[in-house]
């Protein structure tokens, strides 16, 4: 589901009409941040923004019956579980029964020391990142551009990615700058969020690294200078926007008004995508990480990057216009939610740790 324009293969820019139309649209159909959804009058919207908010409200309401679901099977596995560990100590003697428990608090007890060591290694690693690690900026100005729904699936993009880096054996410095309210409010329901090892700022990348601007380098689709490595006193950004391919071009024009640098990602140099030419935030972020452990283009493109969205070597031709679809967009975002919950069952990379 998540867009971001930093990948590969260049696309055309909006004219400035349906820039204005379909942000326009998407004013809309914005819910507050701290207020109830609540659909604005069907008269108030065009038809494509009609359209629109139909299918995110569907999309919504099967959204919540799967979570309802999987919380309902979650209790009946807990319960399972409760009754087979009673009956087991039901049919033991006492003896077998001390022991059975005594071996279990000592299991759990390992547990939670090796969770606190492995939490106090990555504390160590993202505090050293701080002083020493790659800068990775992701943009979150792009949010008046995006529905609800877009957001929250930003937000989950980035829990990963806090989470990634945290595991990573060569850590960036993450920055996450033009932080407006609808994301902070999200981003605050997370656990432990305010003691993430992040920067975390209102101001744009911009005002961030004002003294720095010649260094900053916008990741983007549709720029000329091809990424060869990652430039240790370079600022790399990555721009935070859910967008089911409707801004094509816009990172690459924010770049050229603002005067900094815009590079694209090698990656038809060792492959070709099948079907979507896009990357989430977290795919891209992965992708530099493991570009920092190991120096390696291709291995980190193969690592990351969905065998569905990806020819082999041997199928390299000509890098033609490939679009992002709505159904490949699920699928990243479904597996994305996938990822941010088995970090959530996994304490020691639950972004809460630290």
């Amino acid at each position: 589901m998540g867009c971001v324009h930093g990948s590969f293969l260049p696309t055309h820019c909006l004219s400035m009409e349906e820039v204005c139309e379909l942000q326009n649209d998407q004013t809309a159909i914005r819910t507050p941040a701290n207020g109830s959804p609540s659909p604005p009058a069907s008269h108030l919207l065009s038809k494509n923004a009609q359209k629109k908010l139909l299918k995110q409200q569907r999309f919504e309401a099967k959204k919540a019956e799967k979570k309802a679901i999987a919380k309902e099977q979650k209790k009946r596995e807990k319960e399972r579980k409760r009754k087979e560990w009673e009956e087991n100590l039901s049919n033991v003697s006492e003896e077998e029964k001390m022991n059975l428990i005594a071996s279990r608090r000592e299991a759990k007890k390992e547990r939670m020391e090796k969770r606190s060591d492995e939490r106090g290694r990555k504390i160590e690693r993202l505090t050293k990142a701080k002083k020493h690690g790659q800068n990775i900026v992701i943009d979150l100005e792009f949010s008046r551009l995006m529905t609800p729904t877009e957001i929250s699936s930003l937000v989950q993009q980035i829990m990963y990615c806090y989470a990634v880096n945290g595991r990573s054996a060569s850590p960036a410095h993450l920055w996450l700058t033009g932080c407006d309210l609808d994301i902070e409010t999200l981003l605050k329901r997370i656990s432990g969020f305010d003691n993430w090892i992040i920067e975390k700022e209102t101001r744009s990348y911009i005002e961030a690294f004002l003294s720095q601007k010649e260094d900053l380098v916008y990741l983007t689709a549709d720029a000329e200078t091809v990424l060869d490595s990652l430039d240790p006193k370079k600022i790399y950004i990555i721009g935070g926007l859910v967008d089911r391919n409707r801004w094509k071009g816009i990172t690459m024009k924010k770049a050229t008004d603002q005067g900094i640098q815009a590079a694209r990602l090698p990656i038809g140099n060792y492959l070709k995508m099948s079907s979507s030419q896009v990357l989430t935030v977290n795919q891209v972020i992965e992708i530099l990480l493991k570009y920092l452990e190991t120096r390696d283009w291709k291995d980190s493109f193969f690592r990351v990057i969905p065998q569905r969205k990806r020819f082999e070597d041997d199928d390299l031709g000509e890098n033609g216009r490939v679009e992002c679809n709505e159904n490949e967009e699920r699928k990243d975002s479904l597996e994305t939610q996938k990822k941010t919950k088995w970090i959530g069952t996994d304490p020691s990379n639950d972004p809460s740790d630290d």
